[in-house]
């Protein structure tokens, strides 16, 4: 029998299971992540009168609102820090954190028309999503950073605040690559995240300080990974904390590295079947 001299064959595509390749793959697809992050960017503020500005006037919002409730009517203390810097402090992290939760659960969904067409390492889109907000953050915290300064509330303890920046990213990636992972699979999340996020805010330091916490439930408290990230950039800024202000961190920190390495070999396990489930 003559043996076909062009036997059929099934290319597939299939993201490499080594690690070290796929870490390298992500660097060589860096022009890819450039460019998903700039047009998120550029989407995000296209057509808006303001433009870039809302990245500034939405926490200033929040922050008049939330200065004006608790500082001005319930006259909530703030460690003899002014009230609406106090409030400012810890919005920019919380929207750094909100921001990038619920943008990096639609991502992978969002994008399912490049998924199923070409094979590129797909944590780059979650990680392109948290991008776009930590540019957020920059600009928010610019002025916070010049403001602090110039009243005098700046320390040593200023030089901490990039390793709580560090911190706050690593836990929004962790975070963004389960839930950008889990929602390819159940859709559910896309509704879900949204409401945990709200409710988060209120169960989060962010209009009022931790000290306010009974002492019996602080321990509790402190267990939320935002407490410890909130509270150590208000410590960087302003030099103020509580009893339970290293435990939190750690506690932050322990969470934050643990969704960060548990995200991303979840992410890598089930990564093969996304332009299926797309």
């Amino acid at each position: 029998m003559r043996q076909d001299p062009n036997p059929p064959f099934n290319l597939v595509i299939d993201p490499t299971r080594a690690q070290q390749q796929y870490l390298h793959d992500l660097y060589s697809f860096r022009e890819l992540f450039y460019f998903l992050a700039w047009r998120d960017i550029i989407v995000k503020y296209k057509q808006a009168f303001f433009g870039a500005s809302w990245a500034l006037l939405r926490p200033l919002l929040n922050m008049a609102v939330f200065a004006f409730l608790f500082g001005k009517v319930a006259n909530l203390p703030s460690e003899g820090v002014n009230y609406a810097l106090f409030v400012f402090a810890a919005l920019i992290p919380w929207q750094l954190y909100s921001g990038s939760a619920v943008d990096t659960c639609n991502c992978l969904v969002n994008n399912g028309t490049l998924i199923t067409k070409v094979y590129f390492p797909r944590m780059i889109i979650p990680l392109a999503q948290i991008i776009v907000h930590l540019v957020d953050f920059t600009i928010t915290a610019i002025p916070l950073l010049v403001i602090t300064i110039f009243l005098g509330y700046a320390s040593w303890n200023l030089l901490a605040f990039p390793a709580f920046l560090a911190l706050t990213t690593a836990f929004c990636i962790g975070t963004g690559l389960w839930l950008s992972a889990l929602t390819v699979q159940y859709r559910d999340f896309r509704i879900i995240v949204p409401f945990f996020v709200q409710f988060g805010m209120f169960i989060s330091p962010v209009g009022y300080g931790t000290f306010l916490i009974p002492e019996k439930w602080l321990w509790l408290y402190c267990l939320n990974p935002l407490v410890g990230i909130i509270d150590g950039f208000r410590w960087s800024l302003f030099g103020i904390g509580h009893d339970f202000l290293w435990y939190s961190i750690l506690s932050s920190v322990t969470v934050s590295c643990t969704l960060l390495i548990s995200g991303f070999f979840y992410f890598r396990n089930v990564e093969r079947t996304f332009a299926d489930k797309i």
